[in-house]
């Protein structure tokens, strides 16, 4: 599994899977860090991701470099850890500029009770 999250760390960004209506729905997306065997993201809870979460909180989020796949799905939990929100804004600071680790607005989740698929191998979380 080492091998799969050092990869997803120099391969943030990726395209995120939700379903609306029965219907997929795909956009880019960035993986944000991996801690204590939690994957997390974020995103803004006044955007359809976020709904689309709130009401089906299973996602997949892939990413990719010439034939090397990663591929993660599982179950959404949110948080409102206030020290995860820095470590979050710490690590990625193009988001500064968008969220404080305050701000009502910014929603953090991690991945729970998932699998990562890589290198054809498949790993359970």
């Amino acid at each position: 599994m080492k091998e799969a999250i050092e990869f997803l760390n120099a391969h943030k960004t990726g395209c995120f899977a939700t379903v609306e209506n029965g219907k997929p729905r795909v956009r880019p997306w960035a993986f944000m860090l991996e801690d204590g065997g939690k994957f997390w993201f974020c995103t803004a809870n006044n955007k359809d991701v976020y709904r689309q979460l709130k009401e089906n909180p299973h996602m997949e989020f892939t990413s990719w470099e010439v034939f090397t796949i990663f591929r993660i799905s599982g179950e959404v939990k949110f948080s409102q850890d206030i020290e995860m929100k820095k470590k979050i804004l710490e690590e990625n600071p193009g988001l500064k500029s968008l969220y404080g680790a305050n701000d009502p607005v910014f929603e953090i989740f991690y991945l729970e009770h998932g699998n990562i698929s890589f290198a054809g191998k498949t790993y359970e979380f």
